[in-house]
């Protein structure tokens, strides 16, 4: 039988059915709250919203570079910071921080793959 993305296949097994899907098919979706480059140098709340939800809503996994960007209130001199926010299909909350310097090619990684390695 072929199997088709999101469709769940059942199984007869000994007279009762048993559904088989895959962790994929299970994985909340990225769903971006607010983003935020250089708040520590003055910079408005949420200036990198839009541009990480572009590129990271409705995935499981995305790896955001944090491009360097200046607004009229940073300094030139100041190590600005990244700060995500999001949630996964609106349920759990997640925030991830970048220190000074994240514009300079950091990538921050945001997931919502349940973790199922050592401690959990």
């Amino acid at each position: 039988m072929k199997r088709r993305p999101g469709l769940f296949i059942c199984m007869a097994i000994a007279g009762s059915i048993v559904s088989i899907s895959s962790m994929a098919d299970q994985a909340q979706r990225i769903r971006i709250q607010s983003a935020t480059y250089g708040a520590n140098c003055g910079a408005t709340a949420g200036n990198s919203t839009q541009d990480l939800a572009t590129h990271c809503n409705d995935r499981t996994t995305c790896s955001y570079v944090v491009p360097a960007r200046f607004d009229a209130t940073q300094h030139a001199s100041c190590a600005r910071d990244f700060t995500a926010e999001w949630s996964c299909d609106h349920r759990e909350f997640h925030r991830a921080m970048l220190s000074g310097e994240a514009g300079n090619g950091s990538a921050l990684v945001l997931t919502c793959v349940p973790s199922t390695g050592a401690g959990k």
